[in-house]
């Protein structure tokens, strides 16, 4: 069934990704499980798990009783309880695993608070849910001018209609508490609808909207990612990634939640090491470490009247030197346990396509002629030649044929030396 919860759809099928809703625009393929339990039957003609997850806009996502006992399945469009009137969604996962994503989210499967499916969504119930989507964007355009208007600093990110169309709900962000009472009765009166202000997280936020991260995927806290822990910059520092704020931040202007997933990896590696600060006493002076190589057990250090050369050690042998230290023993050098390391050579990669070069296909530049070298003006040379300024090769408008240059007389002028 194409995916008619798209805000880019057009009559039903998104706009430009002619995937039939399989698409990851706004939310068609947002954090999804995979159902492995599917085509499995339960033992002892056991009736399948009442309950069924919905999504809604965003990757929102309630659990719902199927009460009326319906034959749903994954892609369903059913109508389930609201406050008030109805709501639509999308059956995402039904069975045996819905019980265990609802212990995962600690839902209490027992409990009689879990609300309940009415129906399956009805041809008219897709139009009005449809029209009432297509709603959003510009009434996200205008309710910015209005809380500009009224100077709240505050960002609305999302808006997001209620099925039925009665009611509709306001996502923002915002660093400090805000008082949004007058923009409630601005919104009413603007809208004509039911109005609901909720503030979300920058995560959460970034989360609902989605985007492409720095490496070139989809953002995972709007894929996968559901539990957001916090990020601190100690585990860049572990690490030792550079601290610069552009490159460690994500879309949401918060650290990476990237960065927590090699952390443990380091810690464990980081185990084995000494402390960075550690100090090593030698003859020749102390040296303190300037750099490590986690993964290959390596550490550089230098001495505090030397930061121009470095000398590599390992760990095991940091280890030894420390262990001298502790007796009150001096070592002679740190050249006397540090290694070489072996510089790889530069590899030469070659293209894929041959040898060609990328502007083969440029048109050659025209060759420049070149210039003829005029003599600056003032370098003329004059000689006397019969009290006459010399002019060689220039002939004069009478002469009909050229002559040869006249050679020139120099005039010298000897001096008697007293």
């Amino acid at each position: 069934m194409a995916c008619t919860s798209c805000s880019t759809s057009d009559g039903g099928a998104p706009k430009g990704c002619k995937n039939n809703g399989t698409c990851g625009t706004d939310s068609c393929n947002k954090l999804t499980v995979f159902d492995w339990l599917s085509n499995m039957s339960l033992p002892n003609g056991e009736a399948p798990f009442d309950c069924v997850e919905v999504r809604f806009k965003n990757g929102r996502k309630e659990f719902y009783r199927n009460t009326e006992k319906l034959t749903l399945s994954m892609g369903d469009i059913v109508a389930t309880v609201a406050s008030p009137g109805h709501d639509i969604g999308i059956v995402t996962l039904t069975g045996e695993l819905v019980k265990i994503q609802m212990k995962k989210k600690g839902v209490n499967h027992l409990s009689n608070e879990v609300p309940k499916i009415y129906r399956k969504a009805s041809q008219k119930d897709i139009d009005i849910w449809s029209t009432a989507r297509d709603k959003e964007e510009p009434m996200k355009v205008r309710a910015r001018e209005l809380a500009i208007a009224q100077k709240l600093e505050m960002k609305i990110s999302d808006i997001e209609f209620q099925g039925d169309g009665s009611k509709a709900t306001f996502y923002y962000t915002a660093n400090d508490r805000i008082d949004f009472r007058a923009l409630i009765k601005d919104f009413a009166k603007e809208f004509s609808t039911r109005i609901e202000m909720k503030q979300v997280g920058f995560r959460q936020e970034a989360a609902r909207l989605g985007g492409i991260g720095s490496c070139g995927r989809e953002l995972c806290c709007s894929t996968w990612l559901t539990d957001f822990r916090s990020v601190n910059t100690s585990a860049a520092r572990y690490q030792q990634l550079s601290l610069n704020p552009q490159k460690l931040a994500g879309q949401c202007g918060k650290l990476k939640c990237c960065l927590n997933y090699e952390l443990d990896t380091y810690m464990d590696a980081l185990k084995d090491f000494p402390d960075f600060e550690t100090k090593l006493v030698t003859e020749k002076g102390d040296a303190i470490c300037q750099k490590q190589d986690i993964f290959k057990g390596l550490m550089w250090f230098a001495y505090t009247n030397n930061f121009a050369n470095w000398h590599v050690l390992k760990i095991d042998q940091v280890k030894e030197i420390v262990a001298e230290n502790k007796l009150k023993n001096k070592v002679s050098s740190l050249e006397d346990f540090a290694i070489e390391i072996l510089v790889e050579p530069e590899k030469n990669f070659n293209n894929a396509m041959g040898q060609e070069s990328l502007t083969r296909f440029d048109q050659p530049k025209a060759k420049k002629k070149p210039n003829k070298k005029r003599k600056p003006a003032g370098e003329n040379t004059i000689v006397a030649n019969n009290n006459k300024p010399a002019n060689n090769n220039r002939q004069t408008p009478h002469d009909k044929k050229p002559t040869e240059p006249r050679k020139p007389i120099i005039i010298t002028k000897n001096v008697d030396k007293k």
